[in-house]
């Protein structure tokens, strides 16, 4: 399965050892995200830091980690859908317009949000982490 994985998730993976964090790194998936998506990591790094309970040489390790798991795409690969993804999100929520244009861009399942306006589109498939959970077990 190949996702999309929005902010939300990284960060959800970075704050707690949960299930978006094992799913990151145990699930069957293969994860990419617009470059956006390391300049929203560190405007989060604050909070990150506060609720994890993490120094920054922890939080600086385990992102790394993360994006050893997730593709980085640039913009250059997903710039042409921009505008399309605008249209179907972007009166919602601005900053998920670059994950909708990767979507549109590249072959993929779906996005990984747990971001409820998300579906509020119809284009684009969208799973949160527990229908990520219960598409992995069907697999297993």
């Amino acid at each position: 399965m190949k996702l999309v994985i929005d902010t939300n998730i990284i960060i959800a993976a970075m704050v707690k050892d949960g299930l978006a964090r094992k799913i990151i790194f145990f699930g069957n998936v293969d994860l990419i995200s617009p470059e956006f998506t390391m300049e929203e990591v560190y405007k989060h790094r604050d909070i990150i830091l506060d609720k994890a309970h993490f120094t920054e040489e922890e939080f600086r390790i385990l992102f790394l980690t993360i994006l050893g798991r997730v593709k980085i795409i640039p913009k250059s690969r997903y710039i042409s859908f921009l505008r399309e993804a605008d249209s179907l999100i972007g009166k919602i929520d601005y900053k998920d317009v670059p994950f909708l244009a990767l979507s549109l861009a590249v072959r993929n399942d779906g996005v990984w949000s747990d971001d409820k306006h998300f579906k509020k589109q119809n284009k684009i498939r969208v799973l949160t982490t527990k229908e990520i959970i219960g598409s992995i077990q069907k697999i297993s």
